[in-house]
Order: structure tokens, then C-alpha cells, then sequence
């Protein structure tokens, strides 16, 4: 039997808060990798899947402390070695691919400079070796004109693209562990099919063992052979991918699995014609783009000539890769991109392109929420006083009739009331976008945009805050506008679902029939390309090449 490449024995990690306090975060976790073997840890946010992942290359974030257990890779045990020897074994014996590869890369450097750079580091061979290795990489994993690609800067490659120069990156030292912390979380499902290939190919060639780190379980069940579950630093169950995504054994497995296929949505019967109300959002001809206005229009136009409407209580959905216009769209409805064409009709009144030239009535009929939490609230006021500046603004509340209202709000996005005293910094992901909830119904408006609201939650979190927006909408009788390349999420809450590409609506269908019913091209690409829950589904996946080279962002 072949000794394992990596042991973690009774693995512990501690954390001190700034008030002092002593946290355990991984509580004696065990577990073995074999030689080219790659295993997936799964979680919720905070289960501890990064903490372990960083660990095996004998590094914590700042706060943190292995306080106990071992970690031994090949013959190193990286838990009693200086830091001077771990630098040492960082990019030769483990490497490590970011989430975020625009990140990882400096602006101002060649991508060939910075991707040998490891070779010079560690001197492990001469820079035109390095510079024909990374060619070598760069063919191996898909990227496009590998012999040039080197020379050019991070910002003049796709992303798709850079999080595959940053796995070539971390494959030039011949490392035998690769840690990949959530490389396609913030990909387009196409581009993802692409790096996901990629990163499987090279990895088998090489026979190198890895550790792939997501909450996203179809993309763990195309690249792991075995899966580790988390939750709250504690291992659940550990098992073969077949056997995990099949027949896992643990509570929280299936509630991890439950959550990935959230409950389609059931569209309400539409009125009789005669009777139909007058639509929540009329959209027609709108055209908006960004830079200097010359001749009327802007530099860069992005929005085409976009038509639509929301009827009220019903839910819209807009996918499309990035760069489609979506997020464009939605700026433009709300008048923080003016339009410089065509027009936006709320409630049979039609808006002003600008923000500032709408009215408070107007402005309290619409509201957005925005997809990072984190830069939406302001990191240095209390959850209070966030929600407590929107009653005063649109209702006129002060003193303690907004106290009991910003209650109120709370209530309704379920948290407790207590959290009004805290920052932004000290709540959870899942619990920032509940307040961002929450701010946007303070105005109690008809209509709410929702500007991927999901796509930097963990699955489980992901599926309670689309419960909570059905629950809302029931009680509250809101209608959505939901921006998402996430066509799980807009099944789960859409009726209606408008496809995007490079600013033109392609295609409008509802969305309970959108998987079988799509007609153009690009509709079906996009869903085609959503990883399935199921080990052989990326190998078996036939499509057609000219349409990928057409459509595909990547």
C-alpha cells in the first residue's frame, strides 16, 4: 500500500478576537491524501475549509494559531518546521491557486515574469528552461496563444484565462500538493468548464495530489475522488465523491445536498387579459453605456435597445455571462446609470434616466440590493443606524417609533434585534445581506433589484435568503428583478427570465420551461454549461465547438 502524501493528525487551530477571547476554529481534525489523489473539503461559510487548506502549507491568517496536532507532507512535518523551511517548501512541495486570481497577479509585471518567478526564487532552473516549461503549461491548460500569452499584462487576458495562468503559476515548481481555494467561484459557467477541464487534465498528467476547497458541490463532484464535509471546524463525514453526492450518510451532507437544488418556483395564475394590472416596471428601448456623452451617446455603449415588464408580484430573471449588460441593466432601472435612450416606467409613472431628478415618492418605489455586502454597508456605523437612515429619509421617523421600526425590519429578515448594536465587520456573510435586505424594505417599495445577491454566499446560506425573499414577497406582495448567471437560482425564484448577451436580449421565456424550451444558441450554451451533481457529467459533456469559440466568455 503507498504511504499517504499528506497526514493531519488531531489538527487544531485557535483564534484570539480582538476583545481577547480565545476561539477554537478546527477542533482535532484527522485525514490522509493519497500520491495524485484529489480531495474536496466542503462547508458552509466558517466550517473552517480555508483555515485547513492554508494550514497544510504551515500558514494561518493573521489572529490565527496551529495550537496542536501534526501535519505532515512526504517527509516534512510542516507543524515543527521554522518558517524559514516552510518558505522553502512553499511552490516546490505545495503549491496554492487563490479564489481571486486578479488578485493574486501584479498589475504592473508580464504574466511570463511573474509565473517563473517561483523558478528563480527557489533556483530551480535557468529562465529560458522556466520560460519553455510555462509554454508547456500553458498549452496543457487550454490558454490561448501560449507561445505570447506570457508577454502580455494581467489586464489584457479574460478571467477565465488568468485563473488558468494562476494555476500555471503554481504548477511551474513541480509541486506535489495543490491547494485550490475556490478557483471558480467567481466564473461564468462557461469560462468554468473550461478551467475546470483544465485543472483536471493537468492534475492527472502530472499524478499531483490536490486539495480543492468550494462550497459548490457539481463542481466538486467533476474534479474530487473523495470528499471531506465541515461544519463548524469539525469533520461530518468523509467519503468517496460517488458515495457523498449518492448516499451520504451525515445530517448535514444531506442538507448540504438539499440546499444545492433549491425548490422550483411555482408561478402564480396569470389574471384573465381584461383584468391585468398595469405592470410594476415597464422597460422599452433602453440604451445605456459609460464614458464621455458625445452626440448623444456615451464612448462605450453597453445596453441595446432592452424591452421588458415586470407584472405585479411576479418575478423577473436576467442571465448572462459577464459582460452581458445585466448588472448594466439593472443600474440603468434604477438611475444610477442614467440611459441616454429609451425609457423606464414604474407603477404607469415614467422615471427621470437620473437618480437625483426622481422624486422621494418615485425613489421609495424601487429599490436595489447589491451583490457584495461587504462594500454596500458602511463598515464604520452599527446595523442601527444603517436601517435607521432610510425610515428617517423616506418615512420621517425619529426617536423611538424608529427604534421599534428598525426592530421591526430585523424581524422581518430574521435577526435578532440585539444585532442592531454591532459593525457590519462582525456579522456573517448571510447575515450582511439580510441587513442589506432589510434596508431596502425600509422604504417599503414595490419593487426590488436584486443584483447577484447569492453568487458570494455558501450553498446553504444561498437557499435560506431565497426562502426569505419568497416568504417577503408573500407577506409583502413585492415583485423581483433578479440578476444572476446562476440559472439554479433563477428557477428557484423567477417567473419570467430574460437571456443577455453583449447588451441585447437574445431570448424571453418563462422559467419553468427555460431548460427545455430555449431556442437560440447562446440560451442553450448557458445551460448546457451548469454542472450537474453527478462524477461523469464534465467527461460525458459534448458541445459544440463553434458554438463554445462563438459564445463562450472565456
Amino acid at each position: 500500500m503507498t504511504d499517504p502524501l499528506v497526514t493531519v493528525e488531531k489538527l487544531r487551530i485557535g483564534a484570539t478576537t480582538d476583545s481577547g477571547r480565545k476561539v477554537e476554529i478546527i477542533k482535532g481534525v484527522d485525514f490522509e491524501i493519497a500520491p495524485g489523489e484529489i480531495v474536496a473539503l466542503i462547508g458552509e461559510s466558517g466550517s473552517g475549509k480555508t483555515t485547513i487548506a492554508l494550514s497544510l502549507m504551515g500558514h494561518t491568517r493573521t489572529g490565527c494559531k496551529i495550537e496542536g496536532g501534526t501535519i505532515r507532507i512526504g517527509d516534512c512535518d510542516m507543524t515543527a518546521m521554522s518558517n524559514r523551511a516552510r518558505a522553502a517548501l512553499r511552490g516546490t512541495e505545495v503549491s496554492y491557486v487563490p479564489q481571486s486570481a486578479a488578485a493574486a497577479f501584479n498589475p504592473s509585471k508580464r504574466i511570463m515574469d511573474q509565473v517563473i518567478e517561483i523558478a528563480a526564487i527557489h533556483e530551480l532552473m535557468p529562465r529560458a528552461e522556466a520560460e519553455k516549461k510555462a509554454v508547456e503549461l500553458f498549452r496543457a491548460l487550454a490558454l490561448p496563444d501560449a507561445d505570447t500569452i506570457g508577454q502580455r499584462y494581467p489586464h489584457q487576458v479574460s478571467g477565465g484565462q488568468l485563473q488558468r495562468l494562476s494555476a500555471a503559476m503554481a504548477l511551474i515548481g513541480d509541486p506535489k500538493l495543490v491547494i485550490f481555494d475556490e478557483p471558480t467561484t467567481a466564473l461564468d459557467v462557461t469560462t468554468q468548464i473550461e478551467v475546470l477541464r483544465a485543472f483536471k487534465s493537468v492534475m492527472r498528467a502530472g499524478g499531483i495530489a490536490g486539495v480543492y476547497v468550494s462550497h459548490d458541490l457539481a463542481v466538486v463532484a467533476q474534479i474530487a475522488d473523495r470528499i471531506i464535509v465541515l461544519k463548524g471546524g469539525e469533520i461530518q463525514e468523509v467519503g468517496g465523491a460517488e458515495q457523498i453526492l449518492n448516499a451520504p450518510r451525515d445530517a448535514y451532507t444531506k442538507q448540504l445536498l438539499a440546499a444545492f437544488e433549491p425548490v422550483p418556483h411555482q408561478p402564480e395564475e396569470q389574471p384573465a387579459q381584461s383584468a391585468k394590472p398595469k405592470p410594476v416596471l415597464e422597460v422599452f428601448d433602453l440604451c445605456a453605456g459609460y464614458g464621455a456623452i458625445r452626440n448623444g451617446e456615451p464612448a462605450a455603449k453597453i445596453l441595446k435597445d432592452v424591452s421588458f415588464k415586470i407584472e405585479r408580484g411576479r418575478n423577473l430573471g436576467v442571465i448572462g455571462e459577464s459582460g452581458s449588460g445585466k448588472s448594466t441593466l439593472a443600474r440603468a432601472v434604477a438611475g444610477i446609470l442614467p440611459a441616454y435612450r429609451g425609457g423606464v416606467i414604474v407603477d404607469g409613472t415614467e422615471m427621470k434616466p437620473d437618480l437625483k431628478d426622481r422624486s422621494k415618492a418615485e425613489l421609495r418605489r424601487m429599490q436595489m440590493v447589491f451583490q457584495l455586502a461587504d462594500t454596500a454597508l458602511n463598515p464604520a456605523h452599527s446595523i442601527g443606524a444603517i436601517l435607521a437612515r432610510p425610515l428617517t429619509f423616506y418615512e420621517g421617523l425619529r426617536g423611538k417609533a424608529r427604534e421599534a421600526r428598525v426592530t421591526e425590519l430585523l424581524d422581518m429578515v430574521h435577526l435578532p434585534a440585539s444585532l442592531r448594536h454591532r459593525l457590519p465587520g462582525e456579522l456573517s456573510g448571510g447575515q450582511k445581506q439580510r441587513v442589506n435586505l432589510a434596508r431596502a424594505l425600509a422604504a417599503k417599495p414595490e419593487l426590488i433589484l436584486c443584483d447577484e445577491i447569492t453568487s458570494a454566499l455558501d450553498t446553504v446560506v444561498a437557499a435560506a435568503i431565497l426562502e426569505l425573499l419568497k416568504e417577503l414577497q408573500s407577506e409583502l406582495g413585492l415583485s423581483y428583478m433578479f440578476i444572476s448567471h446562476d440559472l439554479s437560482t433563477v428557477e428557484a425564484i423567477c417567473d419570467d427570465v430574460l437571456v443577455m448577451y453583449k447588451g441585447e436580449v437574445v431570448e424571453a421565456l418563462p422559467a419553468a420551461t427555460m431548460s427545455s424550451e430555449a431556442t437560440h444558441p447562446y440560451s442553450r450554451l448557458l445551460i448546457s454549461s451548469v454542472p450537474k451533481l453527478d462524477t461523469g457529467w464534465l467527461a460525458g459533456l459534448e458541445q459544440d465547438p463553434e458554438l463554445v469559440a462563438q459564445f463562450a466568455n472565456r
